[in-house]
């Protein structure tokens, strides 16, 4: 028996998705759709869950700092087939290192603001009761750098 694919309006792709109606046609100007984007009667566009799955895979990767370039390459390999897995998991080792590299410096630029945080509730802790209205600016932190 064939398989029936559901028929997606362009409406329905951005709610499912979360990308706008005009996201979407820049991805299709792009050429990141895997498939061509199929047209109904009176030429609107006609999308699967195909499209849905393939489009969910782009949103993770574009949010995870993949540039447009490398994504539609991406595509282009997915639409070629098999036969080129290697360069595919090249494009791929290459993009994982660089979001290894990006969460070293989120989690660098997360301690920093952690022990902002902390400093900051220790004045507040230590200041909400005993300081004065006109109180002096707080003295430098820990590292000789003024508090901010």
């Amino acid at each position: 028996m064939a398989e029936i694919t559901a028929s997606l309006s362009i409406g329905q792709i951005a709610e499912r998705t979360g990308l706008s109606v005009h996201a979407l046609r820049f991805y299709e100007r792009e050429g990141l759709f895997v498939n061509a984007v199929r047209r109904g009667p009176g030429g609107r566009r006609v999308y699967s869950e195909d499209d849905v799955n393939w489009l969910t895979v782009c949103i993770i990767l574009r949010a995870s700092g993949m540039p447009l370039p490398t994504l539609r390459r991406y595509a282009e390999l997915v639409r070629e087939g098999a036969g080129n897995e290697r360069e595919r998991l090249t494009l791929m080792r290459e993009h994982q290192e660089n979001v290894i590299s990006q969460i070293g410096r989120l989690n660098e630029s997360l301690d920093l603001i952690r022990f902002k945080v902390a400093v900051y509730e220790d004045l507040v802790d230590q200041g909400s009761a005993a300081r004065p209205c006109h109180a002096p600016s707080p003295s430098p932190d820990d590292e000789g750098t003024p508090l901010l």
